[in-house]
């Protein structure tokens, strides 16, 4: 295995990493727009709960989805750091995963997490409160 194998699987990564970022903002803006134009309508609050929701748990998923690549990521730099070092082999970002791949309630647990940190959460938490005090209304 040679470093360049390592090269080029550091850059499929990187740019899948970064379009999986582009990803989760258009999520986020589509779901901002959707949300705004719903309540300039009045569609009933249930559905534009739902919506958020959705896209929200849509986005848990992709960032988790994302965070495997930057698991790579890692450790590909690691070996592009250490060139004397027997170099292991490239193109193993499914190979890995599946051999540490979680029970089905792991993966879901994982995805719920994902979407619970600050930066997935913002700015669905403000739309469900938003959305919610509009059906108070």
């Amino acid at each position: 295995m040679t470093l360049s194998h390592l090269s080029q699987e550091w850059q499929t990564l990187q740019t899948n990493h970064e379009q999986h970022e582009r990803n989760a903002l258009l999520i986020k803006l589509v779901c901002v727009v959707l949300c705004v134009a719903g309540l300039a309508v009045h569609v009933p609050a249930g559905w534009l709960a739902l919506v958020v929701a959705l896209l929200w748990v849509q986005e848990g998923i992709i960032k988790t989805y994302q965070s495997r690549l930057s698991d790579r990521l890692l450790k590909v730099e690691a070996m592009l750091l250490a060139p004397t070092a027997p170099t292991p082999a490239a193109m193993q970002l499914h190979s890995e995963w599946m051999a540490s791949r979680p029970g089905a309630f792991s993966l879901i647990a994982s995805y719920a997490i994902g979407a619970c940190r600050p930066t997935v959460a913002f700015p669905y938490a403000p739309l469900l409160i938003a959305v919610a005090i509009e059906a108070v209304a």
